[in-house]
Parts: C-alpha cells; sequence; structure tokens
C-alpha cells in the first residue's frame, strides 16, 4: 500500500489525553488508509479505548488534532462523527434492554451515516439485514438484555453496522469469546471490509490479530512503540518486553 497521506480515511495528528495530570494517551499520530484493517494492542492500561474515545468523540482531546476524509473533527460531537461514516462498538456493552434486537439495530439504522434512515419501516428493513449478516437474525424480536455474552457481542457489532459507517471502531469484540467464535469474528470482519468499511480494531487475541489485520500499532503507557505489519511487529523486542517483560539473561 501506498503511504500517500491522500488516501488516508483517517489522520490521527499528535493526540494527547491527560487526565489530572496522568497521561493516558501521548502525541500518538498515525494514518488508516481506505479498505485497511488496523488492529491497536497492547497490555491493559495502555490507552487503546482512550484512543477509540478520542477518535469517536466520546473524549476531547488536550492537544492534537484528528481527520476524516480531509476535514478536522475533533471539536465535532460524536452524534456529527456518526452522521459523517464513523461507527464504533463498545468494550461495555449497554444495548437498550427493554427493546428487542431489531429495535436495538433500528435506532443504529435511525441515526447513523448522512441522518440515517427516513422512515421506521427503512431502519426496521436495514436492521433485519444487519442482524442476518452478523447471524442474529432468529434473535431478532428476543429482547436486548435476555442475550448471551457472544450474541450480545454481534448485537453491538449490528448496532454499528446499521449506522452505515465508512470507518468502522471495533473495542474487544472478541473478548469472553471461546476459539470457534473468535474464527467466526474473524470472518464475519473480513466480510465486513469486503463491503468497502475501513476497519480500526482494538484486541488483546493476537491469533486473530495475526489473521486478520493489515498493519499493528502497539501502545505503551499511553505512547506508540510499534507500527507495522503484523511480522515484524511482534518480532519487535519492545513489544516482547512489554508483553512478556524484560528476558532474564
Amino acid at each position: 500500500m501506498s503511504d500517500n497521506p491522500a488516501r488516508a480515511i483517517l489522520d490521527v495528528r499528535n493526540l494527547t489525553k491527560r487526565f489530572q495530570g496522568l497521561v493516558s494517551v501521548n502525541a500518538v499520530g498515525f494514518q488508516l488508509r481506505e479498505g485497511e484493517i488496523l488492529a491497536l494492542i497492547g497490555p491493559n492500561g495502555a490507552g487503546k479505548t482512550t484512543l477509540i474515545n478520542l477518535i469517536s468523540g466520546m473524549l476531547a482531546p488536550n492537544e492534537g488534532e484528528v481527520w476524516f476524509h480531509g476535514s478536522r473533527i475533533d471539536q465535532l460531537a460524536p452524534f456529527r462523527r456518526a452522521r459523517l461514516g464513523i461507527g464504533r462498538t463498545f468494550q461495555v456493552m449497554k444495548p437498550f434492554p427493554g427493546l428487542s434486537a431489531l429495535e436495538n439495530v433500528a435506532v443504529g439504522a435511525l441515526f447513523g451515516f448522512q441522518g440515517g434512515q427516513s422512515t421506521r419501516r427503512q431502519a426496521r428493513e436495514a436492521a433485519r439485514e444487519w442482524l442476518d449478516f452478523t447471524g442474529l437474525g432468529h434473535r431478532a424480536d428476543q429482547r436486548a438484555d435476555a442475550l448471551g455474552g457472544p450474541d450480545r457481542k454481534r448485537l453491538e457489532l449490528a448496532k454499528a453496522l446499521a449506522m452505515r459507517p465508512t470507518l468502522l471502531l471495533l473495542d474487544e469484540v472478541m473478548a469472553g469469546l471461546n476459539a470457534v467464535e473468535v474464527d467466526e469474528v474473524v470472518t464475519l470482519i473480513r466480510k465486513i471490509r469486503d463491503r468497502g468499511m475501513t476497519i480500526l480494531v482494538v484486541e488483546h487475541v493476537m491469533k486473530a490479530v495475526r489473521n486478520l489485520s493489515d498493519r499493528v500499532i502497539v501502545l505503551q503507557n499511553g505512547a506508540k512503540i510499534a507500527e507495522g505489519n503484523p511480522e515484524e511487529v511482534f518480532e519487535n523486542p519492545l513489544v516482547v518486553e512489554a508483553y512478556l517483560g524484560k528476558r532474564r539473561h
């Protein structure tokens, strides 16, 4: 792939976030190219979810900029970023508990890219399509709070997809899944990319990261310590040390 900035769908420039003096994200910068799957990894507390929150608008940076399709967006509210085409999942899933799976996804369809679907009927039709796509079609009429963990993960993904994003931010969508379920989600994410979406995925399942991502960025203590293809990143001594600790001689 070319490193031409003109091809970047997302351009993060020196983002910094401090919480009462604690630096959670420290001058992080990178570009995400259209059609790419970029994995963001690092130990617990490295700043991964904070970075996702800065990109999606849940948090405001102390310093730095976020550019999307060539326009600066770091001053925009989250809903405005969503209408520009940025969708996301949340690590802590919070569906609307009193609504069915179909109704949960229809909410996303109503308020997504360019304002979402114009009518409730269109939103429900779109929601059913995304539930089928994520393997939840048979749960469409079930209350969201009655779904098990893996199905809630799929619901979270379907809600984000219903917003028709061009950039999808995935925050640990494989956490808590068994090996078979992880493989299913990897296949699903590839299908999402094949539909024209660009993906930034935060993940701890290293097998999935190796098999799925075009590039990997590693954070430690809020700072970027490595970036490249999976093979070179996982051989990087700084990355090995970050995950395993210093080797004894």
